[in-house]
């Protein structure tokens, strides 16, 4: 039975490397309705002006955004650095990105009466802000080990409730189609159960972007506890799922609208997650992977010809 899961400290060999400048406004978006309040304002100072922030000391962040040294500080490591040194660095090449003459983020909102051509512009803005945030702000190193697992996993359970179950039903299909055992489960019952049987060389994946589903984090936690490799795919990497996560995936979303539901605008990132992670399994067993892909192709193809 594994100990409990603790996250690797800044300062260890095997913390995480700071964000890039790019992934920081995406890192504002996915984690600002975690935050407190005051920790909002700092955020929000530093993705608005990162010029004009990069020229702040730690004192005279908190002077501006009527915080305390400690808030910045901790909101800092909370978006990804190591301390608030590491987030000027990043400000400052967020900055110099900016003055390059990228076009700025746009946000949209779709109103009731919107004429439909209107409707499909904003939302593929959305998809693609929503990917674009969440490609920024994935940790390819957790991605590389979760890979790793998932190529020589004996078996795969993946958990998800609703719009996250069906990404989950997406996965093991595509898992399934080149030769590996995989098996969705939005049952909570049936997934603890199945949970109970994996054991060290198995792997569980949990997809909630709330990161707070209790059906998904039990089998989750007894996963963990049998040994298996844990994946957690998740915008609140703060979250309760996380602690019983050996890997943390983050996706972003789309800010939400009476229009545009969680469920709705959460998927996008979770299903570029979930291709990276195919395909990067795909890459790893190629060898029986593309003769179980090109048969299963095979054994289809009389449902599609007329």
């Amino acid at each position: 039975m594994k100990e409990t899961f603790t996250p690797a400290s800044p300062t260890s060999p095997t913390a995480p490397a700071s964000p890039a400048p790019g992934a920081l406004a995406a890192k504002v978006r996915t984690l600002g309705p975690s935050m407190t309040r005051s920790m909002q304002r700092v955020a929000e100072a530093v993705a608005g002006d990162p010029a004009g922030c990069a020229a702040l000391t730690v004192t005279g962040l908190a002077e501006l955004t009527g915080t305390s040294e400690a808030t910045v500080v901790r909101t800092a490591r909370l978006l990804g650095y190591p301390g608030y040194r590491d987030l000027r660095l990043a400000l400052a090449g967020l900055a110099a990105q900016q003055q390059s003459g990228r076009a700025p983020a746009i946000t949209t909102d779709i109103a009731v009466d919107d004429p439909i051509a209107e409707v499909v512009a904003k939302l593929a803005h959305d998809e693609r802000q929503t990917l674009a945030d969440t490609a920024a702000g994935l940790d390819t190193v957790q991605l590389g080990a979760a890979v790793a697992a998932a190529a020589t996993a004996r078996r795969i359970d993946v958990y998800g409730i609703g719009a996250s179950g069906l990404v989950a039903q997406d996965l093991t299909q595509k898992l399934l189609r080149i030769g590996l055992i995989a098996h969705a489960h939005s049952d909570p019952h049936l997934a603890v159960t199945n949970a109970v049987q994996l054991r060290a060389g198995d792997v569980a994946v949990a997809i909630t972007h709330s990161g707070t589903t209790g059906d998904v984090i039990e089998p989750l936690r007894v996963a963990f506890e049998r040994g298996a490799t844990t994946v957690a795919i998740t915008g609140r990497p703060d979250g309760p799922v996380t602690q019983y996560a050996d890997h943390v995936l983050t996706t972003s979303t789309a800010r939400e609208s009476e229009l545009r539901p969680a469920a709705m605008s959460s998927r996008t990132g979770q299903l570029l997650v979930v291709d990276c992670l195919f395909v990067g399994v795909a890459q790893r067993t190629y060898e029986t992977a593309a003769p179980a892909l090109a048969a299963s192709y095979e054994a289809l193809a009389h449902r599609h010809r007329r």
